[in-house]
């Protein structure tokens, strides 16, 4: 049997209580599957220690810390205080995930642009890249990041779309930006053939892949628990629409990961 190609499943929520107890062998089976490395996701307080938490127990594993949009309005100077001080943990790679939600819109819009700004700043003054949630607010998000993006001249990628979910132009603007696309199980639907359109338009160099685990499964698995296993069936759609290589596809996100988060 050929050896399997590494794969770098960039968002995760290994700490959700959906995977709970089943960690170690979340955890095994993705090493099974070629997984090598894993982002966990913070998007509040308490789940960015938990992020850090599961991230001390694997040398496979960084963390991020940060605010969602659904939790926006608890934004303040002193969650801001404690989000820079988690921040500062040897196993923080980003700040986020924090962008805007206007489908749910469980935060005012005033306070979900609050905290976005706010959280922009910190990453501003730690020099860490972000990762950028948006949901039914692309233009509004792409409109704040381009503002922010024009203001210092910041290390490149500035940060990554989380489970993007636009049209290849949009990505296209984004990476010209400075961002990477991140593709997630969505790419795998039926009826997704624009998300799949911008997976193939994109330069190889401008795309991460991610699970969402325990969320968002690809098509095969789908309605079941996501696990970052299964990070592999989103690279080999993506190798499809591009006609490319699964190992071609691995090799260049995982470095392209690898490069985002400074790791």
């Amino acid at each position: 049997m050929s050896e399997l190609p590494t794969l770098f499943d960039t968002h995760a929520h290994l700490h959700d209580p959906w995977i709970g107890d089943d960690l170690p062998e979340v955890m095994a089976r993705a090493s099974e599957a070629g997984v090598e490395r894993i982002v966990t996701i913070g998007c509040s307080l308490e789940d960015s220690r938990n992020a850090i938490a599961v991230a001390e127990q694997y040398d496979n594993v960084w963390a991020t810390v940060g605010l969602h949009p659904h939790d926006a309005k608890d934004w303040n100077t002193d969650l801001e205080a404690e989000f820079r001080r988690l921040a500062a943990h040897e196993r923080v790679v980003a700040i986020g995930e924090i962008g805007l939600d206007f489908y749910r819109n469980l935060s005012p819009h005033s306070d979900q642009y609050r905290a976005f700004e706010g959280q922009l700043g910190l990453a501003d003054e730690l020099e860490l890249p972000v990762v950028i949630h948006s949901r039914d607010a692309h233009e509004d998000t792409f409109g704040l990041l381009e503002d922010w993006a024009e203001q210092w001249n910041r290390p490149r990628p500035l940060g990554v779309i989380h489970c993007f979910s636009g049209d290849a132009d949009l990505a296209h603007r984004y990476h010209d930006l400075g961002f990477l696309i991140s593709f997630a199980g969505p790419v795998t639907y039926p009826k997704n053939d624009a998300l799949r359109a911008a997976a193939a338009s994109l330069p190889l160099d401008a795309i991460v892949i991610e699970t969402d685990a325990p969320y968002l499964s690809p098509q095969r698995r789908r309605g079941k628990r996501n696990e970052p296993a299964y990070v592999r069936l989103t690279a080999d759609q993506i190798a499809e629409v591009r006609g490319e290589s699964l190992e071609d596809v691995a090799a260049h996100s995982t470095a392209n990961g690898l490069r985002l988060f400074r790791i």
